[in-house]
């Protein structure tokens, strides 16, 4: 099944740098916020490969 709170970082990530590079429409500082706060909550309960994930898609947080 996974880990849900990781899933749901990952997809939020994912719809911010979408909506950053215009694929999608949205609200670009509504949806970095919503990524950061899906990271913060997975952190806690991921593996450490997990982890390892969850920095690089912070990383893509950032640089948007």
């Amino acid at each position: 099944m996974g880990n849900q709170l990781f899933q749901q970082a990952r997809e939020s990530v994912a719809y911010a740098a979408n909506i950053a590079s215009g694929s999608v429409q949205g609200d670009k500082y509504e949806a970095i916020l919503k990524a950061k706060n899906a990271l913060s909550s997975a952190y806690t309960n991921c593996t450490d490969a997990e982890r390892a994930q969850l920095r690089e898609f912070q990383k893509t947080i950032n640089s948007i």
